[in-house]
């Protein structure tokens, strides 16, 4: 079997940060982006229940922001050191626009989380809104300081 283009990155010399991952679909218009909140194999990851409950978050945000026609998916990644997001008809400045105004929201976000319960998913108890929060936070200085136009491995 080929290698996938995931594997193909050197995890090595990744930093947190947003990167243009892939370009899928006839006409490469499906993007995905990888968003990366933890340096990989450094020895600090998200949790699962914090991981958890940004994925809620971030697609609940991602699917009702004025760029809701583009989101393609949200998702975390297996390996915990962030998330993809996949975009479609979307500019990079409007998916970093998206993900900095996400990350924001994330960070203050206080009440009940989305979809979080037995009839809406499959593992509803694990959460920890307090340390998404904190993880969010973390993540909003490196938002700030990427340029849409560099945001590349």
């Amino acid at each position: 079997m080929e290698r996938i283009a995931s594997f193909c990155v050197d995890h090595t010399r990744l930093l947190p940060g947003m990167y243009l991952s892939r370009q899928d679909g006839a006409d490469g218009e499906i993007l995905t982006w990888d968003i990366r909140m933890k340096q990989p194999n450094k020895g600090s990851y998200l949790s699962p229940a914090a991981a958890h409950t940004l994925e809620h978050l971030f697609a609940t945000y991602a699917r009702n922001s004025k760029y809701s026609r583009g989101v393609v998916y949200v998702g975390p990644m297996g390996c915990l050191t962030g998330f993809y997001l996949l975009t479609t008809g979307l500019t990079p400045a409007e998916a970093l626009d998206l993900t900095r105004s996400a990350f924001a929201w994330m960070a203050e976000y206080e009440g009940e989380i989305p979809g979080a319960s037995a009839v809406e998913c499959g593992n509803y108890l694990m959460m920890d809104p307090i340390a998404a929060r904190a993880e969010a936070a973390a993540m909003l200085p490196v938002l700030e300081g990427l340029d849409a136009e560099k945001l590349h491995y």
